[in-house]
C-alpha cells in the first residue's frame, strides 16, 4: 500500500467540504448509484451540446487481465472497485492512482464482481466485498482488513446455513445491500442438484453477526410451505438455490428491501420440487430491520427454464389517477416489466395468467398458467414472434437455418424436452444483470436487452448406481459437458471455452483451482473429493479414464434429465441466425406503460459497422439534464444518447470491452465518468484498464 501524502489528505478534505455546497450526488457511493438502483445522476456539467468533448483523462492499468464486470464506488475522493482476479483496489479519483489494493495475490480467484459496498458512521469508513466464500470488512481509508468483523476481518458465506449446505459452492457476486447497520447478502450457488439453499441474510456491518434469515424454500409452518408437493425441499438434500443472485434494492425512509429472486434447483427439470416453488423467481417484500415479509410476487411459477430475475428492481414513481404512486419496477429475462405498489404490491399494470404447454418429460408436470402483463410491452422479442420471414438476411445459409428453425418448438413457454426448443429472450435475456436505469421522479425507465435465440433442449441422464466407483469421463459427463461439451470443443460462441489443449495454457494446479472455485459464470464444485478433481484432470489433460469412488452428494435423486448445454441459434458466420436488431436500448413510460423510443444498441464490424445491435451486458446512467451513458455492447464502444429521443450523440471506442456499468462523479469541480474495460466475455480481447472521462479544457 502506498504511503498517504500530503496533497492526497488535503484533498480528501476539500472533496468532503466540497459535499456540503456542491450537488447532492457529487459522489457515487453505492452500487448502480444508490439504493433505489437507478442509475440516476443530477450532475449537469456534462451536457448534450458538449458530450462530443469528452476525452480519456486517466487510465489505470490492473495487473490482472479479464472480464470486469463492476461498477466502481465513489467516497472519500477514491475510486473502489475490483479486478478481474477480485482483489479489491482503491484508486486517487483525480489522477487515478493506486492507493490501496487487498487480496492474496498468490491466490488465483475468478469469480467475477461487480464491485463493492460502502459503510461509515463517523470516522469508521468500510468498504465490504466478497472473495469467494467469505465477505471481508476492510477500512476504507487503509485497505486493511477491520479485525472486529467476524474473524479477523471476515465471514464465511456458509454461517446461518443448515449442515447440509456447509460444504457446497457459495459466492456473491454482486455487492451487499446496505441498511444502516446491516449488509444483506446476494449469493450464487450451483444450479444443479447439489445447490445450497438460497436463504437471504443480513450481517451486522460491525461485527459480522448474522442478524436475520429469510427462507426463500420455506421450512414447516412457514407460509409458502405448501406450494412444494416435496416437504422435504427445505432440508436442502435434494434441492436449493431460489437464492437473490443479482442484488437488491431498500427503501430506506420505509425501511423496505425489495429481493428478487432465481429458480429453484435443479434448473431445468423439476421433477422432484412439483408445485408453484415460493419463494423461487419472486420480488419479495422484506422488512430491512428483521427480515419479515411484506408482500411478494412471483413472476414464474415452478421455474424450468432458468428465468431468474437478473437485475435489482428500480424504485420509482409513477401518475395514478393524478395522484403520485410510490412504486417498484422489476425487468425480467423474459423481456417483461411488472410494476407493483411499492407498499401494497398491488399491480399498476393488469397482470393475465396465461395457459402455457404441458411438460412432455416423465415425472414433471410444468405449471398451467404463467403471468404476463397487459402493459409494457415486452420490450425483446418473443419466440412466437418470429416466423421464416425473421431469419438474417445476413445469413449465407437461410435455407438450412428455415430447415432447422421449422424443427423448433416457439411457443411461449415451451417447456424443456427431448425436442428442441426456440428460447427467445435467450437465457441471458431480454434483461441482465446490468439492470435498468430510471428517472425516478418522472416514472420513465431505461433498459439495455439482448435479442440472441438460444435452444432449449433436453436428455436423459446416464445411469449411476449409489455406491460404485465412476471413472473421470463419467465425472466429466456429470458436472463439464453441459458447458464444454462431450467432445471438449467448448462453445466459444456462447461464451463456454474449449478444453482441448488446456494442458498448454493451464497448469494441473490451476485447473484443479478452478474445478474447486470456479471461474467467471461457471460454479466451483467444492463437494467433489480430491481424487474425483484428479480424475477429471486426468481425462482432460490426458484422457485418462481413472476411476475413483463415487462421491455424487445427491445420488438418491440423480434427475432422469439433463440440460444439453447452452447454445445459441447461428449463422454459418456465427451471427444470430434471425434478423437484427440483436440488442437494443428502449425508454419506457411507466406512467402509461407506453414507449417513448426504442433503438439497436450496438453495430457488428463484419458487415461494415452496421447498427444491429449487439449482445450486452451492463447497464446505464441517466443524467438529469438528458443523456444517457451505456457502453456493455460486444463491439467495444462507449456510447450517450439522447436520452429523450435515443439519438446518438457520442461514442469512442474503448481499449477493451466494457461489460460493467459505469459510474460518475465529480470532484474539484470537474465531473467524471469512469468506467472499467475488461472484455473477455462474448471472445472480446481481454483488458485491464479502469478510465475516466471528463470534457476537454474544463
Amino acid at each position: 500500500m502506498k504511503k498517504f501524502s500530503f496533497l492526497f489528505m488535503l484533498l480528501m478534505f476539500l472533496s468532503c467540504a466540497k459535499e456540503e455546497n456542491g450537488p447532492s450526488t457529487y459522489k457515487w457511493n453505492d452500487y448502480l448509484g444508490g439504493s433505489d438502483r437507478n442509475h440516476y445522476t443530477d450532475l449537469s456539467q456534462i451536457t448534450p451540446q458538449n458530450v462530443n468533448r469528452l476525452k480519456i483523462v486517466w487510465s489505470h492499468k490492473l495487473r490482472d487481465s479479464g472480464q470486469m464486470q463492476m461498477n466502481p464506488i465513489i467516497e472519500n475522493g477514491l475510486v473502489y472497485g475490483v479486478t478481474a482476479k477480485v482483489q479489491a483496489f482503491a484508486l486517487n479519483a483525480v489522477t487515478g492512482e493506486e492507493v490501496w489494493k487487498f487480496g492474496d495475490t498468490l491466490k488465483a480467484w475468478h469469480s467475477t464482481s461487480r464491485g463493492v459496498a460502502y459503510w461509515e458512521e463517523k470516522n469508521d469508513k468500510r468498504i465490504l466485498y466478497t472473495v469467494g466464500p467469505y465477505l471481508y470488512a476492510l477500512n476504507a481509508i487503509s485497505g486493511k482488513p477491520i479485525s472486529t468483523f467476524g474473524k479477523n476481518g471476515r465471514v464465511d458465506l456458509h454461517l446461518g446455513l443448515p449442515k447440509s449446505a456447509q460444504k457446497k459452492f457459495i459466492i456473491s457476486n454482486t455487492p451487499g445491500t446496505v441498511f444502516k447497520d446491516l449488509i444483506i447478502m446476494p449469493v450464487r450457488l450451483s444450479e444443479g442438484a447439489d445447490a445450497a439453499p438460497g436463504d437471504i441474510r443480513a450481517f451486522n456491518v460491525k461485527t459480522g453477526a448474522l442478524e436475520w434469515t429469510f427462507h426463500t424454500i420455506p421450512y414447516p409452518n412457514e407460509e409458502g410451505y405448501n406450494t412444494w408437493q416435496n416437504k422435504e425441499a427445505y432440508t436442502n438434500k435434494m434441492i436449493g438455490g431460489a437464492n437473490n443472485w443479482a442484488g437488491m434494492a431498500v427503501d430506506t425512509k420505509q425501511e423496505i428491501i425489495y429481493v428478487p429472486t432465481g429458480s429453484a434447483a435443479p434448473d431445468f427439470y423439476g421433477g422432484n420440487r412439483e408445485g408453484q416453488n415460493l419463494y423461487a423467481n419472486c420480488l419479495l417484500a422484506l422488512n430491512a430491520s428483521t427480515g419479515k415479509l411484506l408482500w411478494h410476487y412471483q413472476f414464474t411459477h415452478h421455474d424450468i427454464w432458468d428465468r431468474d430475475l437478473p437485475a435489482p428492481p428500480n424504485l420509482i414513481e409513477v401518475k395514478r389517477n393524478g395522484k403520485v404512486v410510490k412504486a417498484v419496477a422489476q425487468v425480467t429475462k423474459q423481456g417483461y416489466v411488472f410494476v407493483f405498489n411499492r407498499i401494497t404490491g398491488k399491480p399498476l399494470f393488469d397482470i393475465d395468467e396465461v395457459p402455457v404447454p404441458a411438460s412432455t418429460l416423465n415425472g414433471e408436470e410444468a405449471w398451467k398458467t404463467q403471468p404476463i402483463p397487459k402493459l409494457p410491452k415486452p420490450f425483446a422479442r418473443q419466440s412466437s414472434d418470429l416466423t421464416e420471414a425473421d431469419i438474417s438476411p445476413f445469413a449465407g445459409n437461410k435455407e438450412a437455418l428455415k430447415k432447422r428453425f421449422n424443427t423448433f418448438n416457439k411457443e411461449i413457454y415451451a417447456p424443456p424436452g427431448l425436442s428442441p426448443v426456440l428460447l427467445l429472450p435467450g437465457y441471458d435475456g431480454g434483461a441482465e444483470w446490468g439492470g435498468a436505469g430510471a428517472d425516478a421522479k418522472n416514472g420513465i425507465l431505461y433498459v439495455n436487452a439482448n435479442e440472441m435465440p438460444w435452444i432449449l433442449q433436453m436428455e436423459e441422464t446416464q445411469e449411476i448406481s449409489s455406491g460404485t466407483s465412476i471413472d473421470g469421463s463419467g465425472l466429466y459427463k456429470m458436472y463439464c459437458a453441459t458447458c464444454h461439451q462431450k467432445d471438449m470443443g467448448g462453445l466459444p460462441e456462447s461464451g463456454y471455452p474449449s478444453l482441448k489443449g488446456l494442458s498448454d495454457r493451464l497448469t494441473e494446479e490451476n485447473v484443479l483451482d478452478l474445478i474447486n472455485s470456479g471461474k467467471g459464470m461457471m460454479p466451483g464444485f467444492p463437494q467433489l473429493s480430491k481424487d474425483e478433481r484428479e480424475a477429471i484432470l486426468a481425462y482432460i489433460y490426458k484422457g485418462q479414464k481413472k476411476e475413483v469412488e463415487n462421491n455424487y452428494v445427491n445420488l438418491k435423486y440423480k434427475p432422469p434429465y439433463k440440460h444439453t448445454g447452452y447454445n445459441k441459434f447461428l449463422d454459418s458466420n456465427g451471427l444470430p441466425a434471425i434478423a437484427p436488431p440483436w440488442g437494443t436500448l428502449s425508454a419506457i413510460d411507466l406512467n402509461s406503460g407506453k414507449y417513448l423510443w426504442q433503438v439497436p444498441l450496438g453495430v457488428t464490424e463484419s458487415l461494415g459497422n452496421k447498427r444491429t445491435g449487439t449482445e450486452n451486458y451492463g447497464g446505464p446512467i441517466i443524467t438529469e439534464n438528458g443523456l444517457l451513458f451505456i457502453a456493455a455492447t460486444k463491439d467495444g464502444y462507449f456510447r450517450a444518447f439522447n436520452r429523450n429521443n435515443g439519438n446518438l450523440l457520442w461514442e469512442t471506442k474503448l481499449p477493451a470491452a466494457s461489460f460493467a456499468t459505469p459510474s460518475t462523479y465529480i470532484i474539484e469541480g470537474k465531473q467524471y465518468i469512469v468506467l472499467a474495460c475488461g472484455g473477455e466475455k462474448l471472445g472480446t480481447p481481454k483488458g485491464n484498464q479502469i478510465i475516466a472521462f471528463a470534457l476537454e479544457n474544463e
